[in-house]
């Protein structure tokens, strides 16, 4: 049973890694999995959060900088460190047949951290914001899509470890939200009320 999802899993990478190979996406997908690409934008959000919600925005950027980093400790030490699966790129059988659009790595591949940790945060997001604006949702999830897909597309993690990476953010994501909406209920009074000020 492994080995057939293992097999699966292979064939699945390279329809994506060569059979959607093209131009557009060489050039596009490695800049969305840069960290760097990002960094405008969460520097945005710390200022709109801050400037927006006052000192609940304090506590909605902490909460995400917790929730990235039970996301990380989850997949990067935890699972990762256990699981041990190498990366298609380093795999001394499989890699010549990897089209590497960026830099490898030497950590192991099962589950990805970036899927993770994108998942995340999205999800930790769309529980606080997805009735306070509408587009919250599609648009959380389109961000953590296209950074965990253009990892398979560069060649440094299988499908596999996308799609269970995205798993265990959302979950993380679902539940650092939902204990947000626990201890912090008054957040959630005003739904219709996209972006209410305040001066705590």
């Amino acid at each position: 049973m492994l080995e057939n999802i293992i097999a699966f899993d292979k064939e699945f990478f390279l329809a994506i890694n060569q059979g959607l190979s093209n131009p557009v996406f060489d050039w596009l997908l490695p800049i969305l999995r840069n960290p760097y690409t990002w960094s405008p934008l969460y520097l945005f959000l710390i200022i709109f959060f801050i400037k927006h919600y006052g000192k609940t925005g304090v506590l909605i950027v902490a909460c995400t900088l917790v929730t990235f980093g039970i996301t990380d400790l989850t997949s990067s030490h935890l699972i990762k460190k256990t699981v041990k699966r190498v990366r298609p790129c380093n795999d001394v059988v499989f890699k010549d047949q990897v089209n590497l659009r960026a830099r490898c790595g030497s950590g192991f591949s099962f589950t990805s951290s970036h899927a993770t940790n994108h998942f995340g945060m999205a999800f930790f997001w769309i529980v606080l914001f997805r009735r306070k604006w509408r587009h919250a949702l599609w648009l959380c999830i389109l961000w953590a899509a296209s950074i965990a897909f253009s990892q398979i597309y560069v060649g440094v993690h299988y499908p596999f470890d996308i799609i269970c990476g995205a798993i265990l953010g959302t979950l993380i994501g679902l539940g650092t939200g939902y204990l947000f909406k626990r201890f912090y209920p008054k957040f959630f009074e005003s739904p219709n009320n996209p972006i209410p000020i305040t001066h705590e």
